[in-house]
């Protein structure tokens, strides 16, 4: 009996170990550098919002964020990559509205749910979406934009991120509204289709303005309108695309903090905060308003109200892309 007593002491007492070093492992975090993956090429507006959201937070959390530049398929196979990680915190993803919205519609075979298969960290930023040609396009303002690509449709071409790519998706409203198909262009990102559109080699496309202001400011592309309900302070000439006459195209797209399912909850509000952190950063704002991103307020913030922004984003975006009968 003392020794069974003796067995099951030692059973015990292993097992509270056990359940103590998950514990002890979460408060020390992170103890090593976080991998951010971003599911799109350097360069492009989804790698500047994460690289420097990930600057500020490297500083709060006493870890560098290094970041994983992971492409293909529209942004769905970094996402597929983060969604099998060890979920302890030390891979997470910039998501956006293609890979943790718009996907859902886009693939019906895909490997992850972006509501189901995921943990919210937070929202880091808005990133308003414009409508933009090469710079020697004929069309003068949206209006003409509009008649000249009707006119030219099977001569037109469009660049684009990959079928699930926010360029893909929002560039399939405006062509919808449009009522065009013309030929689209796939690039690894939007840092090459940008590269692309300023060369001349394609004809237009949709964007997030972070990948944009600089170009535009330069004179290398053509910007036609933003598709917000106001101006914005970055690109004050460019109209909205309300008051250009398209009303209908209302299209922001946004990045946000995605860790896998099962990240314990300790480890996740540590990102969280880190987050918070940096988007109260005086320095980090203005590199982002500079750009023209829309930060977002507290009552947008945190895990709650990610997780209600990706449903709503997958009903908005579904029907859209379901009537136009695309899928992968």
């Amino acid at each position: 009996m003392r020794i069974m007593s003796r067995l099951v002491g030692l059973l015990a007492g292993a097992a509270l170990l056990a359940h103590a070093v998950p514990v002890a492992a979460q408060a020390e975090y992170p103890a090593r550098p976080i991998t951010l993956i971003v599911p799109f090429a350097a360069g492009g507006p989804t790698d500047i919002v994460a690289r420097i959201v990930a600057d500020h937070m490297s500083k709060t959390l006493g870890q560098q964020l290094v970041i994983e530049n992971v492409v293909g398929a529209g942004g769905t196979t970094a996402s597929t990559r983060a969604m099998r990680a060890t979920n302890d915190g030390y891979t997470i993803i910039m998501g956006h509205m293609g890979t943790h919205a718009a996907s859902v519609a886009l693939y019906p075979k895909l490997a992850y749910h972006p509501s189901k298969d995921f943990e919210t960290i937070g929202l880091a930023a808005g990133t308003p979406i414009l409508i933009v040609a090469r710079k020697d396009f004929p069309a003068k303002d949206l209006k003409d934009f509009v008649s000249y690509v009707k006119a030219n449709a099977d001569k037109m071409n469009m660049a684009h991120a990959g079928v699930g790519s926010v360029s893909f998706t929002t560039c399939l409203l405006l062509n919808s509204l449009m009522g065009v198909k013309p030929t689209a262009i796939p690039f690894q990102g939007t840092g090459p289709a940008l590269n692309a559109l300023v060369g001349g080699q394609v004809d237009y496309m949709c964007d997030q303005i972070v990948n944009l202001v600089p170009q535009i400011k330069a004179g290398n592309i053509k910007a036609y309108a933003i598709g917000t309900p106001e101006r914005n302070p970055a690109l004050p000439d460019v109209p909205t695309s309300k008051e250009a006459g398209l009303p209908a195209f209302h299209a922001v797209a946004w990045n946000a903090l995605f860790a896998p399912k099962g990240t314990p909850k300790p480890v996740l509000d540590k990102l969280t905060a880190a987050l918070d952190k940096a988007l109260d950063d005086e320095a980090t704002r203005k590199r982002l308003f500079d750009l023209g991103s829309d930060i977002p307020g507290k009552d947008r913030r945190g895990q709650e109200a990610l997780s209600k922004l990706v449903t709503s984003e997958i009903d908005k975006w579904s029907p859209i892309i379901k009537a136009s009968g695309i899928t992968q």
